[in-house]
């Protein structure tokens, strides 16, 4: 792919425009400090979208900005209606302001990951969606809140960037939104793509460079529209452990979840008691995914598992899986069409 930077994205000079909207977290965070990195999510205290981007004049020469709050929490406040909520808003903006060239969000680092995901399978467009957070907040000694939210825009003004999927930057480095984890809880560095590998850089010399591409369907090419709804089915995860019993799995089938994804060991096996009281739960028609505890790798199916009327997860982590059943099902209830969503996405 080729590169760009902010003088070459539009060949009249002419600044493309970037929606920024704001949902909190650490890259808004205020601590009592320069010294405090960890207790200002306590104190709960954010600036506004617009107090970020004006710490950040040198913007305005990448990109005219129009921002907004869409809400101002720490990320651990962030579920699914507000992930409905901000893919609505996302489609919004992209049905309705055409000259817009794309979309970055800032978020908390917590589940930076899933609201990506979610919307990676929801936003309708194949224009730049770029989500940004910081592991310091800007009011903590190196910060690194600043350079992430110039990083985010310069991408999302990026021509390069378009059919992506939505896509994450943090410390430099550019992550497609199925792949990329925290790793780390305090390091500036914690988003990771396992062994994937990230797509590319917003790099020193103020270039955006692409080196790989998704192959997973994304946005456009997902079956998930969610503009119009106003909640989600409920998917639990259940983690093993050695000597796990079916406590936890019998907890889920007696509140009738709608899902439930089972974190399992290594390439997908669990405790005698876990599986036996997740068989309960597909013979009452409750899909049950079956992942992994471990941080990368495929769960494979077998004679066994489709005999049982388990899915798998491919190499989804919990989290995500969690999210494409939680989108699966409001889609289809058959466990085949269900699965082939996990090879797809």
């Amino acid at each position: 792919m080729t590169t760009a930077n902010s003088s070459d994205t539009n060949p009249l000079g002419k600044k493309p425009i970037v929606r920024v909207i704001g949902t909190g977290g650490s890259i808004a965070g205020v601590g009592p400090d320069r010294l405090d990195f960890i207790l200002y999510p306590e104190i709960g205290d954010h600036i506004t979208i617009q107090q970020s981007l004006d710490r950040v004049p040198e913007i305005r020469d990448i990109a005219d900005v129009k921002s907004e709050d869409l809400v101002s929490v720490g990320s651990t406040a962030i579920g699914a209606a507000e992930w409905l909520g901000l893919t609505r808003r996302i489609n919004e903006i992209f049905r309705e302001e055409a000259d817009v060239a794309g979309v970055v969000v800032t978020h908390g680092t917590a589940t930076l990951e899933e609201t990506a995901y979610f919307l990676h399978l929801t936003v309708k467009s194949s224009k730049p969606v770029v989500i940004t957070g910081a592991m310091r907040p800007p009011t903590a000694l190196g910060t690194d809140a600043d350079l992430n939210l110039l990083d985010a825009v310069r991408i999302a003004a990026c021509p390069d960037a378009e059919g992506l999927g939505v896509l994450t930057v943090l410390n430099n480095e550019i992550q497609c939104a199925r792949d990329v984890i925290k790793a780390s809880t305090f390091r500036v560095e914690t988003f990771r793509p396992n062994e994937l590998g990230f797509l590319g850089y917003a790099d020193s010399d103020g270039k955006v460079v692409f080196y790989r591409a998704p192959l997973r369907g994304h946005t456009v090419n997902t079956p998930f529209l969610v503009d119009d709804m106003s909640s989600l089915p409920r998917v639990d995860i259940v983690y093993s452990y050695a000597g796990a019993d079916g406590l936890l799995v019998d907890a889920v089938r007696n509140n009738r979840s709608d899902g439930l994804v089972l974190a399992g060991f290594g390439g997908g096996t669990f405790p005698p008691a876990v599986l036996d009281a997740a068989l309960k739960l597909v013979d009452d028609g409750i899909p049950v995914v079956l992942g992994t505890r471990s941080t990368a790798g495929r769960v494979v199916t077998t004679p066994k598992k489709e005999e049982q009327g388990f899915i798998v997860a491919d190499n989804l982590l919990p989290q995500k899986a969690r999210i494409l059943l939680m989108l699966g099902l409001t889609v289809t209830q058959d466990r085949q069409e269900l699965q082939q969503f996990f090879y797809d996405y």
